[in-house]
């Protein structure tokens, strides 16, 4: 067993984590904010725009059963990777396309990833960014699909590698 982990931001954090925590290998989805400028931010302050958090879901796997790159794989098939402004009906910065990436090794992952994307006529809206801090959201946003009984309205998979 060798545990890592990733950090994607693909609009709303209920469809991510939603997708995720379907895939063999990973062992936890978890719903949270990144890359903003102030500490322990809570769901309202994030969704007014003004903290530069964006909605992260921690994935925590194991290398051994699912690769890095299969993991950003889908994180690209799960969403609109070209939205520049949200995701589907969810706007704001809040919603933005991105990874933030623990080392190199996955920073070279999405780049290589995002070139074939390019090479496949997409324009590509993601941004790459170092690892920050992760905030855990709220209890209520955790496995949030799973406990409503619904399935994701922004949020499907579509083949794309």
């Amino acid at each position: 067993m060798s545990i890592k982990k990733a950090y994607f931001a693909a609009g709303c954090f209920w469809g991510v984590e939603y997708h995720f925590e379907r895939t063999e290998g990973v062992i936890s989805a978890v719903s949270g904010y990144m890359g903003g400028h102030i500490e322990n931010p809570n769901y309202q302050m994030v969704c007014s725009g003004l903290t530069g958090h964006l909605e992260v879901v921690e994935i925590t796997y194991d290398e051994t059963i699912v690769s890095y790159e299969n993991l950003t794989k889908l994180f690209f098939e799960i969403h609109d990777f070209t939205q520049t402004n949200g995701q589907g009906p969810d706007i704001g910065t809040q919603y933005l396309s991105a990874i933030f990436y623990v080392d190199e090794k996955q920073h070279k992952v999405c780049e290589k990833l995002i070139c074939e994307l390019e090479n496949k006529g997409y324009k590509i809206a993601t941004s790459l960014r170092p690892l920050v801090t992760f905030y855990e959201a709220e209890s209520y946003h955790q496995d949030y699909y799973e406990r409503h009984q619904k399935m994701p309205y922004c949020h499907s998979y579509k083949k794309i590698f």
